[in-house]
């Protein structure tokens, strides 16, 4: 059983940044596809970025591109979002998430097996 724990989230102001740490409690990540989701209030919890196990392919929703890049540490035991030029349309809940999705499903949230409990993540105009 992987344990996941999300941390970094905070209140920011338009144009800041955050970066958001998700680290494995109870084994390795290094056999598992990692990703980022989000919920906004109100909203279902979407793709944000995935990385896949050997750390060389990423993959980001539209609007984050440019701005978010997703990796992961050598040892495979946490993963990174670094969040840039944040806007109030980023504002919500951060879930790290694990699993072994097949590359057509890597944006879909009920391919992984593990989540975390979330952090959350509030932009201010």
């Amino acid at each position: 059983q992987v344990q996941l724990e999300e941390s970094g989230g905070g209140l920011v102001q338009v144009g800041d940044s955050l970066t958001l740490s998700c680290a494995a409690a109870g084994g390795s990540l290094s056999t598992y596809d990692m990703a980022w989701f989000y919920q906004a209030p109100g909203k279902e919890r979407e793709f944000v970025a995935a990385i896949r196990r050997s750390g060389g392919y990423t993959y980001y929703k539209d609007s984050v591109k440019g701005r978010f890049t997703i990796s992961r540490d050598s040892a495979k035991t946490a993963v990174t979002l670094q969040m840039n030029r944040l806007t109030p349309e980023d504002t919500g809940v951060y879930y790290c998430a694990a699993g072994r999705p097949a590359l057509s499903a890597i944006r879909n949230r009920d391919i992984y097996y593990y989540w975390g409990q979330g952090t959350q993540v509030t932009v201010s105009s």
